[in-house]
């Protein structure tokens, strides 16, 4: 794809966790900088917003709030071992930890809030929220709480994880579904693997969890290629500006996310299945957004995405040595 030179802050949040992996520890802090210098509009309003230009500039302005909670996990992975080296970037945790608190009314956003994938809105008169974006936000606070345990917020911060986390827990049935409020969406949704893995709001053999992941490869995991959703269009081959949607395709990221599912429920068999399922369909060695069944739909690649959580699930795996 040709200028795709766009920044997510949860894409890149991802990465931040995929360098410090390999030992790449000016990535994150560079990143971080540019939060805090670049991104328009943060210093005024503590929120991230669908996503920007290289230069900081905001090139959607949908609100991704689950993006706060992404930036805080990528400081805390990467500053909890080294704390004194933390002062620096001590204003990004506040402001992004508040920027959460700001809008969280009990069990809802005060604002609209836009899922991860850019398709969906969860409206704050419906008191609707979407189990992803609510799991990262509360596991968010939870690691800004232990970054700045002597804050003045810290006990708001605290908080309001508990009541995302009690949120999400109320609202599950014997699995977890895709948003929940006034108006439910029980559809299955292969990111809600991020419930297990990173978010920790249930272990991964918690019987919801497992029934989740039972019903993710039942109807989105044919021959073990992930797909985002039932009856996903999006395939992001574009004529001419113009977005085709002729049907997805599997999506690396999330075979590595389920791979690093397995790995840590001590299912290396099915952990290995997903994982190399994808190096098996590489015909590059960049790792696309999504892989085809055929030669005439165009995906994005490399996407960076997709090599963070190639390299995550590589180190969970144990085939990263140093």
């Amino acid at each position: 794809a040709k200028c795709y030179r766009y920044v997510w802050i949860r894409d890149a949040s991802f990465i931040c966790i995929a360098a410090d992996i390999l030992g790449l520890r000016k990535i994150p802090e560079r990143f971080f900088e540019w939060c805090i210098n670049r991104a328009e509009r943060f210093q005024q309003e503590n929120l991230f917003y669908e996503n920007y230009h290289t230069n900081g500039t905001l090139a959607g302005t949908r609100l991704q709030i689950d993006q706060n909670g992404s930036i805080l996990w990528a400081l805390w992975h990467h500053f909890k071992d080294e704390k004194d080296k933390f002062s620096k970037f001590k204003v990004l945790a506040e402001k992004s930890a508040s920027g959460i608190c700001s809008i969280w009314k009990k069990d809802h956003f005060s604002l609209v809030i836009n899922d991860l994938w850019e398709e969906r809105l969860s409206f704050p008169d419906l008191r609707e929220n979407f189990t992803y974006s609510l799991a990262f936000c509360s596991f968010g606070l939870k690691l800004a709480a232990r970054l700045l345990p002597q804050n003045k917020n810290v006990n708001s911060w605290k908080l309001a994880s508990r009541e995302m986390k009690e949120q999400i827990l109320k609202n599950s049935k014997e699995y977890f579904f895709r948003s929940f409020g006034k108006v439910n969406c029980y559809e299955i949704d292969t990111s809600l693997l991020a419930l297990s893995w990173p978010c920790k709001i249930v272990k991964p053999l918690d019987r919801r969890m497992v029934k989740t992941v039972q019903l993710i490869e039942e109807k989105l995991g044919k021959d073990y290629k992930l797909k985002r959703y039932e009856n996903d269009s999006y395939d992001g081959w574009v004529f001419q500006g113009m977005q085709r949607n002729k049907g997805s395709g599997f999506w690396p990221l999330l075979n590595f996310w389920i791979s690093i599912y397995y790995a840590e429920a001590k299912n290396l068999e099915k952990a290995k299945k997903y994982y190399f399922k994808v190096l098996e369909s590489l015909d590059s060695r960049y790792i696309p957004e999504q892989i085809f069944d055929n030669s005439l739909q165009v995906s994005v690649s490399p996407l960076g995405w997709a090599h963070a959580m190639f390299i995550i699930a590589s180190e969970k795996l144990g085939y990263l040595r140093f």
